[in-house]
């Protein structure tokens, strides 16, 4: 068993951790202090083959589990074309607070998104990739802005061929963020992690996220974020396709 997670590590990584390295290599500048922490909650129902609807709540904190100043709220409806292509619609609530303390007023931020979804799924033998598409309509302390976002996603099953029950994998992601107002590359984010699906209604997903930041007024910031996925599922056999499990964050 040891060697076969070797080999399968070492085949993660020569086909994957390049492409994200690429994509976040300009990502040198300094970050801000402290590990934060990022959990999320994600629920999602099947009604039958063609739709689906889901609900995702998380929370953010600046410090190891202190200094909580994010949160939100969203929900959609999904829809399965052929192929393993989906669509999604969704809105959602976005609020940031001060940097210090929990949910210290007054609030930094105030949104309301709405977007829509295209993802795109694809396996090379046993690797899992998802490639993910989304346009943003944001409104943000009263103020309308787009933003689109892209964002390539790799599962690799560690002791099972594919993601079922009891199967260890490894994840491992990069996000970019564009959009038409100010600067046009916003944010970049690149996940690091492992996953076990307890059974089919149940995922665990943990792992380092680096999120670097690019603002208007010329300024930067990376942060490095401790990010815990709980991933609930119901009635996805219903869909007849393959588990790829992922958070709708």
């Amino acid at each position: 068993m040891r060697d076969c997670f070797q080999k399968l590590y070492k085949v993660f990584i020569k086909a994957i951790f390049p492409i994200a390295f690429l994509l976040g290599a300009f990502n040198t500048n300094a970050q801000t202090p402290g590990l934060g922490t990022w959990s999320i909650i994600s629920t999602k129902y099947t009604f039958n083959k063609k739709w689906s609807g889901f609900f995702e709540a998380q929370i953010r904190s600046q410090q190891f589990y202190v200094d909580y100043n994010y949160h939100e709220y969203k929900s959609g409806v999904g829809y399965n074309l052929p192929k393993n292509i989906s669509l999604l619609f969704a809105i959602g609530k976005y609020n940031t607070y001060q940097f210090t303390g929990n949910f210290k007023t007054p609030m930094l931020i105030n949104e309301i998104r709405t977007w829509q979804q295209l993802v795109l799924n694809n396996n090379i033998n046993r690797l899992k990739i998802e490639h993910r598409y989304r346009f943003e309509q944001r409104f943000v302390n009263d103020i309308y802005r787009n933003r689109f976002r892209y964002r390539l996603n790799a599962i690799l099953p560690i002791n099972n061929i594919i993601v079922q029950e009891k199967t260890w994998y490894l994840s491992l992601s990069n996000e970019i963020f564009l959009n038409n107002r100010g600067v046009f590359f916003e944010q970049n984010r690149i996940f690091i992690g492992t996953g076990y699906e307890i059974n089919d209604q149940v995922t665990m997903q943990a792992g380092w996220l680096n999120r670097f930041d690019n603002f208007d007024n010329g300024s930067e910031q990376k942060k490095n974020f401790f990010q815990l996925s709980l991933l609930l599922s119901f009635s996805e056999n219903k869909s007849g396709r393959k588990r790829h499990p992922s958070s709708v964050d």
